[in-house]
Order: structure tokens, then C-alpha cells, then sequence
């Protein structure tokens, strides 16, 4: 239901957009959250957007992307989009989308989500 793409090769100072797209399906998360898991280690929290009704958000973010990062979602297309600014090789990462249907307190933590994509490569050359 969820998928995950836009990664790619770039160089350390370029920008990318990633796209989570829901489809398929009548679900409209409450909460969508990019997760990204570097090579060697555990996938971790990178950016969560927290829909309160009508147009209230609010958007979390790990330490390390935040004024890098910006998370976003249009609801007419059902989809989230995670925009990477200044990206660093550090950044490399294959990078996941996670929705769940209620507004998580908790949004950093996998469990809390019912839904992901398939997890889309972003490739930072130094």
C-alpha cells in the first residue's frame, strides 16, 4: 500500500525528494514517518509529519537532518515527501516510508507504525 521512491547517486551537497505514496487502498494515515537504515547498522528514525485534522501538522526530526531535512504530505495525492538539502555521505542510506492511522505520541519508534514501503537507496558521494 505504501511506495517508496525518488533515491538515487548523488554528490555530497545536492539535494533529492523522496516520495511515499499510498495506493491501493482508502488509507489516510495520521502519521507518516521516514525511517533509513545505513549499511552495518539498525534502521533508525530520520522524519515523522503528524496530521491533527484540517491543516494542523506538525513535523518531527532526528538531531542529524534537522534544517537539512523537510517532511511534507499533500493529501489530495495521499502522499508524503521527504526533501534532502545539503546531503552528506553520511546521509547514505536505503530509506523507508511507515504510515499509521492514528497521530503517534511515539512516532520515532517502528513498532508504532502498521504500514511500509518498500525502502528506496539514496547514495551520497563524498
Amino acid at each position: 500500500q505504501l511506495q517508496a521512491f525518488g533515491g538515487g547517486l548523488v554528490q555530497a551537497g545536492d539535494s533529492l525528494r523522496l516520495s511515499c505514496a499510498v495506493s491501493g487502498s482508502t488509507l489516510i494515515p495520521y502519521t507518516v514517518g521516514w525511517f533509513r537504515q545505513a549499511p552495518g547498522k539498525e534502521r533508525a528514525f530520520v522524519a515523522a509529519i503528524r496530521w491533527s485534522g484540517g491543516g494542523v501538522y506538525s513535523q518531527f526530526y532526528t538531531d542529524s537532518v534537522k534544517g537539512r531535512f523537510t517532511i511534507s504530505r499533500d493529501h489530495a495525492k495521499n502522499t508524503a515527501y521527504l526533501q534532502m538539502n545539503s546531503l552528506k555521505p553520511e546521509d547514505t542510506a536505503v530509506y523507508y516510508c511507515a504510515a499509521a492511522q492514528n497521530r503517534l505520541i511515539g512516532y520515532s519508534r517502528e513498532d508504532q507504525y502498521n504500514y511500509w514501503g518498500q525502502g528506496t537507496q539514496v547514495t551520497v558521494s563524498s
